[in-house]
């Protein structure tokens, strides 16, 4: 991280919007909540159900999300904000049923500058996919299905 930030951000990471929604996410309004006047670099990781998984052909997905899952993501990003130092962060996945190309989860982190953007929207992505549960089960092409991370 950069030493000379200065400015409302620089003080402490700022955990600024979490959610889990059935309906569609809103790419907008994650970056509109995570947008500040002493930050450069906003970061921004999208992801978006695809077509196929491990060589197999996905039609679509649904997410099952545990009643702790909400806690959970505000805990998570709570803490990757407190490790990432200057930043804004926002998170929102999806539950329920998805398509193919349906936005499931919205990560936005703001800083000073861009590194420390970047490495705070890694850092919160990552931390949501192993420690929120969310569980994905892909209803396949050839009729079969799967959970997916329950490993």
């Amino acid at each position: 991280m950069p030493e000379n930030v200065t400015g409302p951000a620089a003080a402490t990471g700022e955990v600024v919007l979490t959610d889990i929604r059935e309906d569609a996410l809103s790419l907008d309004e994650v970056v509109a909540a995570v947008q500040d006047p002493a930050c450069g670099g906003v970061a921004v990781f999208l992801g978006v159900v695809r077509d196929h998984d491990r060589g197999q052909e996905v039609d679509s997905l649904d997410y099952s999300v545990h009643p702790s899952a909400e806690q959970r993501l505000a805990e998570v990003a709570q803490a990757v904000a407190a490790r990432s130092g200057a930043v804004r962060l926002a998170a929102v996945h999806r539950s329920g049923h998805l398509g193919v190309g349906d936005v499931a989860v919205v990560v936005a982190a703001s800083a000073p500058h861009r590194d420390a953007a970047f490495t705070a929207c890694r850092d919160l992505i990552d931390t949501l996919k192993a420690e929120v549960p969310i569980w994905k089960h892909q209803h396949l092409g050839d009729g079969g299905a799967e959970w997916v991370g329950l490993s």
